[in-house]
């Protein structure tokens, strides 16, 4: 195929991709850089996050951890082995992670842990409508999407803006110092794994997206892929701005008792 892409540079070097994967990555920046540097994530690292916010971002977020591993296997039975090149690295990738996706939910519930928050908590949901936005999108798009376009939006997209903040949190140890030093490492494992070695993950989907579309994809699907990343990021952006929105407001909403007759 004389469009077929192979990767020949770093992995991790944007310039190792196709002109118009280099232009995506740049179109869809600042939507990126609104989640990474979002004010939750610096409160977050310093510690100044009050308890109810942190407890309703470790709630509204469980969804989409817990949910993560079905996302991908679903792009998984979009692939037939020896169709396309692209088709097949995704099969081997998926597989592979799927398995991790699995371990990162039970971190997950762990640093919950260390904020109060049962699995019966998070499982609950007991949350503003607005907190699954994320989540259906991540599953509209992995139903209703090509194998490269709802790749772009989960496995490149999302996983690549939480290895950035995750990053950030870590960055310094007010944040892991302020946790229970009995679970404190159990508690921390869940930020350290994205921030040490995820950032590995987006760059392995951008090069099986690429791989699948080729060196010269169309206007349109250029297009498709495009508003799925922005919307990943956007949506992640909704969440933690209904974050902050109920900082000040109770976030349960007592519905009004029907009147007896």
């Amino acid at each position: 195929m004389m469009d077929a892409f192979v990767r020949t540079g770093p992995l991790m070097e944007a310039t190792s991709y196709p002109e118009w994967a280099q232009k995506l990555i740049r179109d869809c920046s600042e939507s990126k850089r609104r989640v990474v540097e979002h004010e939750i994530y610096i409160r977050m690292r310093d510690n100044t996050l009050s308890p109810s916010i942190m407890r309703l971002y470790l709630i509204g977020g469980w969804p989409v951890v817990e949910q993560f591993s079905l996302y991908m296997g679903r792009n998984l039975g979009k692939t037939r082995y020896g169709r396309h090149p692209g088709e097949d690295m995704a099969r081997r990738w998926l597989i592979r992670n799927i398995r991790v996706e699995l371990n990162h939910a039970d971190y997950w519930v762990n640093w919950a842990n260390a904020h109060g928050v049962s699995l019966a908590d998070m499982n609950g949901q007991d949350i503003p409508s607005e907190f699954q936005a994320l989540n259906d999108w991540c599953w509209h798009t992995c139903t209703a999407d090509s194998l490269a376009v709802s790749m772009a939006a989960t496995n490149y997209a999302i996983e690549g803006a939480v290895g950035e903040w995750a990053a950030i949190v870590c960055s310094q140890n007010v944040y892991e110092e302020s946790l229970p030093a009995e679970g404190r490492k159990r508690a921390m494992k869940w930020l350290k794994m994205h921030a040490q070695y995820d950032d590995e993950h987006p760059w392995e989907a951008l090069e099986i997206i690429c791989t699948l579309a080729g060196m010269n994809p169309s206007e349109a699907l250029q297009a498709e892929l495009r508003k799925a990343v922005c919307k990943s990021y956007d949506f992640q952006y909704l969440f933690l701005q209904s974050c902050l929105q109920y900082e000040k407001k109770p976030v349960v909403r007592k519905r009004p008792e029907l009147a007896e007759g």
